[in-house]
């Protein structure tokens, strides 16, 4: 089997790492068509391996499948498109809209599958497999032992990460920025991780202090490992930290709101840490339940599962007779976005 991997932003890399580790071990051949602002920042890791450089290359490869981490792929790649999603956005409707790129959804768990069964029964020509969601093996498997160390956090020092979504209707970082720098106590380190979408002057308006850090790594995976506390919103980083077992603090969250303690004020926010800090494992039973629905496989094998998915979709010509729209529109957008953005839809 021939692939493809369709990279459009950086934060994708950490969920094609673990396939790409368990492709090495196989026959498969694999390859990557990136965005422009992607290669200029290529980890070394998978700068070993073949970049293509352009539509043309990606015809001659002729890839079988096409893994896209992302919601668009270029409809000029040969090959099943096979979506794998960017996050564990199950909260949010974007997660479950349908752009007519994919052949394959390739879904976390029993709550997002579900949905995407019914959106089959309607849509008919893509198929629905339940496989995990393959940055979860990253998380799992990650090297987590003296990350203190690495980051000189001394081991007296609490840390807590703040990560907020970009979605404008359902971002915390305005309303809880401005609180930040005055509740932090003395014996803790706080970590904050942006996401590369949100607003710049959001992002500008704290700077470091000895007390606050700002991520600049597009892998929020080591900084998941070394924290105490999340503290978040509607994003999908709450389930990655929740697979550690370890205490969700969200603000306004739209759904979910009992994976831990959902505040709707700003002032709230420091009774909130100091009752995580207190009992860390009040909310633990809530995590599992919700880890069961959301993304139950933990055993650190996804990204065998998906390979050995689109190994029988392949064998038993599952997508015989199954064509997707036409979606002139949606194509268009490639195509603009290639010509005038220079770079690729994420």
């Amino acid at each position: 089997m021939k692939i493809l991997f369709y990279i459009s932003k950086k934060y994708s890399i950490p969920i094609i790492t673990p396939i790409v580790k368990y492709l090495k071990k196989t026959e498969h051949s694999f390859a990557f068509f990136m965005s422009k602002k992607v290669k200029n920042e290529l980890t070394s890791e998978l700068n070993k391996y073949e970049l293509l450089q352009n539509i043309e290359e990606t015809k001659l490869f002729s890839p079988d499948v096409v893994i896209a981490p992302g919601n668009f792929v270029d409809f000029r790649i040969p090959g099943i498109k096979v979506q794998i999603f960017h996050g564990l956005g199950v909260e949010k409707a974007s997660h479950y809209k349908i752009r007519h790129f994919f052949d394959v959804y390739c879904t976390s768990g029993p709550f997002v599958t579900k949905k995407y069964e019914n959106l089959q029964k309607m849509k008919k020509y893509f198929l629905v497999k339940e496989t995990g969601w393959p940055k979860i093996d990253h998380i799992i498997n990650y090297p987590a032992n003296n990350l203190r160390e690495k980051f000189n956090i001394p081991k007296e020092k609490k840390v807590i990460l703040f990560a907020p979504t970009h979605s404008k209707k359902m971002q915390s970082a305005e309303s809880l920025l401005p609180i930040i720098p005055n509740i932090i106590n003395e014996d803790e380190i706080w970590f904050l991780k942006f996401h590369e979408l949100m607003n710049k002057e959001l992002k500008s308006s704290i700077e470091h202090s000895k007390n606050i850090k700002i991520i600049d790594d597009y892998d929020i995976t080591p900084y998941l490992h070394l924290s105490d506390i999340l503290i978040t919103d509607t994003s999908s980083v709450a389930y990655e930290f929740i697979i550690l077992d370890k205490p969700v603090i969200t603000y306004r969250t739209h759904s979910r709101k009992n994976k831990g303690i959902d505040i709707t004020q700003p002032p709230q926010l420091r009774g909130a840490i100091d009752r995580s800090l207190l009992d860390p494992q009040e909310f633990h039973q809530n995590r599992i339940n919700h880890i069961a629905e959301v993304n139950p496989c933990i055993d650190g094998k996804i990204s065998e599962n998906l390979i050995s998915t689109l190994e029988t979709i392949l064998s038993n010509n599952e997508l015989k007779n199954k064509t997707k729209p036409l979606n002139m529109f949606r194509k268009l957008q490639i195509l603009y976005h290639e010509k005038f953005k220079k770079g690729y839809l994420r």
